[in-house]
């Protein structure tokens, strides 16, 4: 019963050890951690607003000749109108995928 006290404090000291290593980094501490997961997440928020703005010049492009771009409908039902719309407009895979992106948005 001793040595199982004596291994678990042993592993909670190691672990508490590690654990302090690991919070103090390089001497800048957790609020680098903060700031990088809030840098990565403004910057994919920024690619999906870009995906959006090429969606929308795209649809115009390939779409806006024929069509108004129309309300909102559920995503399920849209990817179904832009893969038959694909085939008769003759857009690529890239184009139907930016157009989706805009029309579910």
């Amino acid at each position: 019963m001793l040595k199982k006290i004596l291994i678990f404090l042993w592993s909670l000291a190691l672990a508490s050890s590690v654990w302090g290593a690991a919070a103090a980094g390089n001497g800048q501490g957790l609020d680098t951690n903060t700031a990088s997961a809030t840098t990565a997440a403004t910057r994919v928020s920024n690619d999906a607003a870009e995906r959006r703005l090429e969606g929308e010049r795209r649809f115009h492009e390939n779409c806006g000749r024929c069509h108004a771009a129309p309300h909102k409908f559920p995503p399920r039902m849209m990817a179904t109108i832009v893969r038959h719309m694909r085939v008769r407009a003759m857009i690529t895979d890239e184009d139907m995928h930016l157009i989706l992106d805009y029309m579910t948005q």
